[in-house]
C-alpha cells in the first residue's frame, strides 16, 4: 500500500491492551479508524505522543469498538510517552525490513554473550521498532529481558525479520527497566479502575477538583488474602504514573531509639511533599498501625507510630499532592481512626479470583512459555479453585520445572557452558507437567487446613446409588451447572447431613465427594476444634468458614459432628459447646451469606444433635446411609476383591448371602482377613495353590476355606 504525501492522521485516546498482546508491538483499532487511516490488519502505524513509536495494526475486540481508543501495551505507552486516557496521533507508515539493529540491555547481566543474539532475533521477529524504543524479549518460563533499541539500519521504522542481524551492545543502557504494567495484573480490572480513579485523576488533573470545590481522595487501603496482588497493583500504579514513588515496608519504620520511628515516618512524608506529586506505598501496614487499645504496656513505640501516622495523613498541616496506598491482609487489626474518610478514603477488597480471573492470570504467567497442544488453560483455570495469583505463578513455575526435570537427561551443554538453541526450542510444557505441579501447589488460603484427600471415586463405593445421586445433585451440580440454578432461581443446598450406623461408608462418601466435585475440601474433626481457652473454639469455627469463603467453591466436612454440636443444655461442659453451637449456627445461616460453601457432616447419632442445627436452611439435605442389602454387599465384595487371586471354589454371590447384617467396613475386614489367612498358609507351606516352590513371588490364591475362617472369626460383630 503506497503511503500518501500527506497521510491521514487520527487522534485517539490510549486504552489498556490485552494481556496476550504484551510485548508484541500491537495496536488494536476500531474498523472505522482503520478505514480512516487506510490500513489493514498487519500494517504499521506511527504513534505520536510525546515521542514517536511504531506498532502493528490489529482489529479491536467487539467490546472495545466505537469507543475512539487505541489499545497498546505498557511498552508501547512508554515508547510513545503517553499514559492511559491521554490522546495520541496515529498515521499510516511504511516499515522497511531491518538489515540490522543494535540493542542495549536495560540490566547489565544480559549483555556480553553473542550466543544470545540468535535467540533474540527469533524472539523479536515481526516486531516494528524505532530507534530509542524499549523492547521486551520473552524468555522461557515467562521471564523477560528488556532492551533499548540503540540503532537501526535503515533509519526509518523497521520490521525485525528472519534476515535481521541483531547485535547486543555491551554495558547497560542509561534507561531504567520498566516495572509492572496494568497488563501484568490479571483478574483485577475493576480494582485497577478504582485505584486509577483515586490516584491518577488527582495527580494529573487537580484543577478538576479545584473547580468542584472538593478535596481529592488521598488514601487507598488494599486488603485481601496473601498473594492476591496487592503489592503488584501498587507497583503497576507507580510505573504507570509520573508520580514519585516511595515504598515503605511496615516493620522497617520501627527503631530502637526513642522518637526515631516517628522521625523516620515524618522524613518520608516531608520528602514526598517536596517531590510531589508522589505516592507513598506502605506494605504490611498492620505492623505499624495496629489497634492502640489492644497494645500491651511494652508496645508504646507502636502507639506513638500510629498517632504520628494519623497526624501525617490528616493533621493540621496539609500533605499536599501525596497519596498514601496501604496494603494488608489483616484489615480488622488496623486502628479504627486510620480507616475513616480523610485518611483512607476508599478500601478496596481484593478477593480470590474466579475461573475467568484465574484464566487471565494464567495467560500472564504463561507468556512465552512453550505450551504443548494438550494444555488447556481454560480447564486448568476451572480446576484451580481457591488459587490466588501467587499460587498460579508457582503452579506455572513448577510445571516448567517438571519439564526441565524430564528433559535434563538429554540436555548437553557445549564447551562454553551454553545450551544449544535447538534443544532449548524443543522444550514443551505438557498437561502432565501441570498435573504433577498441582500435587506440589495447594491454595494459600487453605494451607493450614490442607489435607491430602485419597483418590476415591464413586466407582469405589459399592451400591448406595440413591445416596450417591443425592450427593451429586447437592454438591457437584451447583459447580457444573450454575447457569441452570440461576435460570430456575434455585439456591443450591447449604448443608448435607449423612447419618447411619458405624461402618456404612459415610466418611468414604465424603472422600468421594472431595475427589469428584473438584472443589476445595476442608476436613474438620469435631473434637479438634474444642479448646480449654475461652473463645478459642468459636474462633476456630470462624476461621474455618472464613477460609472456606476465600477459597470458594469449597466443601467443609465435619466428621463426628455430634461431638461438636450436641443438644444444648445436656452436657457437663455445656457452656463451651453452647458457644460453639451458636457460632456454628450463625456461620451456616446468619447475616453473612455462605456463598460457594457447602457443609457436609457425618454422624451415627443424629438424635444427639442440636435441633436448631438440623433444621432446613442449615442442613437442607439429610441422607440416611443404610446397612447394605445383598445386592450392595455383592458390589462391595466385587470392589474389594478386585485384583485378588481367588480360587475356583469362591462364590461372591454366596459370600454376599452369608454376610447378612454386615456393614461395608465389616465386609472390608472379612476380605482383608481372608487374604491374611491365605498369606499365612503360604508362608507356612500349607497352601495347595503354591505354583513355584514357595518362593516370595509364588502365585497364591484366596480360597473358600479362608473366607469361612474369616467370617467365623469376625462374624460375631454383625450376626
Amino acid at each position: 500500500m503506497a503511503e500518501a504525501d500527506a497521510p491521514t492522521a487520527v487522534r485517539l485516546n490510549v486504552a489498556e491492551a490485552l494481556s496476550k498482546d504484551v510485548g508484541r508491538g500491537i495496536a488494536r483499532l476500531d474498523r472505522s479508524d482503520m478505514e480512516a487511516l487506510n490500513v489493514r490488519t498487519g500494517d504499521i502505524v506511527r504513534i505520536t505522543g510525546k515521542r514517536v513509536t511504531a506498532a502493528k495494526v490489529m482489529p479491536a475486540l467487539p467490546e472495545m469498538r466505537g469507543r475512539g481508543v487505541v489499545q497498546i501495551d505498557g511498552l508501547s505507552r512508554d515508547n510513545a510517552q503517553a499514559a492511559i486516557g491521554e490522546p495520541v496521533v496515529l498515521q499510516h507508515a511504511e516499515a522497511q525490513r531491518g538489515r540490522s539493529i543494535v540493542l542495549a540491555p536495560l540490566t547489565p547481566q544480559s549483555a556480553g554473550r553473542e550466543a544470545d543474539a540468535g535467540y533474540l532475533a527469533r524472539a523479536l521477529e515481526g516486531l516494528p521498532v524505532c530507534s530509542g524504543d524499549r523492547v521486551r524479549a520473552t524468555l522461557l518460563g515467562g521471564r523477560f529481558q528488556e532492551f533499548t533499541v540503540a540503532g537501526t539500519d535503515p533509519e526509518a521504522p523497521v520490521l525485525i525479520g528472519g534476515g535481521t542481524t541483531v547485535r547486543v551492545r555491551g554495558g547497560a543502557s542509561s534507561r531504567q527497566s520498566s516495572g509492572a504494567t496494568y497488563e501484568d495484573v490479571g483478574a483485577l480490572r475493576r480494582e485497577i479502575h478504582k485505584i486509577r480513579e483515586m490516584v491518577e485523576l488527582p495527580l494529573r488533573h487537580p484543577e478538576l477538583f479545584d473547580r468542584l470545590g472538593i478535596d481529592p481522595p488521598r488514601g487507598v487501603l488494599l486488603h485481601g488474602p496473601p498473594g492476591c496482588g496487592k503489592t503488584l497493583i501498587a507497583r503497576a500504579v507507580a510505573n504507570e504514573t509520573d508520580a514519585t514513588f516511595f515504598h515503605i515496608s511496615g516493620p522497617e519504620i520501627i527503631h530502637k531509639f526513642y522518637g526515631e520511628s516517628e522521625a523516620h515516618l515524618r522524613a518520608i512524608f516531608e520528602r514526598a511533599k517536596a517531590q510531589s506529586p508522589a505516592i507513598i506505598f506502605i506494605d504490611e501496614i498492620d505492623a505499624i498501625a495496629a489497634k492502640r487499645e489492644e497494645a500491651r504496656g511494652d508496645q508504646q513505640v507502636e502507639r506513638r507510630v500510629v498517632a504520628q501516622l494519623l497526624a501525617l495523613m490528616d493533621g493540621l498541616q496539609s500533605r499536599g499532592q501525596v497519596i498514601v496506598i496501604g496494603a494488608t491482609n489483616l484489615p480488622h487489626a488496623l486502628d479504627p481512626a486510620l480507616r475513616r474518610p480523610g485518611r483512607f478514603d476508599r478500601e478496596i477488597a481484593i478477593g480470590v479470583p474466579d475461573a475467568q480471573g484465574r484464566l487471565e492470570i494464567l495467560l500472564v504467567h504463561t507468556r512465552g512459555m512453550p505450551l504443548a497442544a494438550d494444555v488447556s488453560l481454560d480447564h486448568l483455570a476451572g480446576v484451580t479453585h481457591g488459587f490466588v495469583g501467587a499460587d498460579l505463578e508457582a503452579l506455572c513455575r513448577e510445571a516448567a520445572m517438571a519439564t526441565l526435570r524430564r528433559a535434563m537427561a538429554r540436555l548437553r551443554v557445549d564447551s562454553g557452558g551454553v545450551v544449544p538453541y535447538e534443544i532449548v526450542a524443543s522444550l514443551e510444557v505438557t498437561a502432565d507437567d501441570f498435573h504433577e505441579a498441582r500435587k506440589d501447589v495447594e491454595p494459600s488460603a487453605l494451607r493450614e487446613f490442607f489435607a491430602e484427600v485419597p483418590n476415591v471415586t464413586w466407582e469405589d463405593i459399592g451400591g448406595l446409588e440413591t445416596v450417591k445421586r443425592s450427593l451429586q445433585e447437592a454438591v457437584e451440580w451447583p459447580l457444573k451447572y450454575p447457569s441452570l440454578f440461576r435460570r430456575v432461581n434455585a439456591a443450591p443446598p447449604r448443608g448435607i447431613l449423612l447419618s447411619g450406623p458405624p461402618g456404612t461408608g459415610k466418611t468414604l462418601l465424603a472422600k468421594a465427594v472431595a475427589t469428584q466435585s473438584g472443589a476445595n475440601f476442608i476436613s474438620v474433626k469435631g473434637p479438634v476444634l474444642l479448646s480449654r481457652w475461652v473463645g478459642e473454639s468459636e474462633r476456630g469455627i470462624r476461621e474455618v468458614f472464613r477460609k472456606a469463603r476465600q477459597a470458594s467453591p469449597c466443601v467443609i466436612f465435619f466428621d463426628e459432628i455430634d461431638a461438636l454440636a450436641p443438644a444444648r443444655g445436656t452436657g457437663s461442659d455445656s457452656s463451651v459447646t453452647e458457644r460453639v453451637i451458636s457460632q456454628l449456627l450463625t456461620e451456616m445461616d446468619g447475616i453473612e451469606d455462605l456463598k460457594g460453601v457447602t457443609v457436609l457432616a457425618a454422624t451415627n447419632r443424629p438424635d444427639l444433635l442440636d435441633r436448631a442445627l438440623i433444621r432446613t436452611g442449615r442442613f437442607d439435605v439429610r441422607v440416611e446411609v443404610p446397612l447394605p442389602d445383598e445386592t450392595t454387599r455383592r458390589e462391595i465384595l466385587a470392589i474389594h476383591l478386585r485384583g485378588t487371586p481367588l480360587s475356583d471354589d469362591v462364590s461372591i454371590d454366596r459370600l454376599a448371602a452369608v454376610t447378612d447384617g454386615a456393614t461395608g467396613s465389616d465386609i472390608t475386614a472379612v476380605c482383608r482377613r481372608a487374604a491374611m489367612l491365605a498369606i499365612r498358609a503360604h508362608v507356612e507351606g500349607q497352601s495347595p495353590w503354591v505354583t513355584d516352590g514357595g518362593s516370595d513371588d509364588a502365585v497364591i490364591a484366596v480360597t473358600e476355606r479362608h473366607f469361612q475362617a474369616a467370617i467365623a472369626e469376625l462374624g460375631s460383630h454383625w450376626q
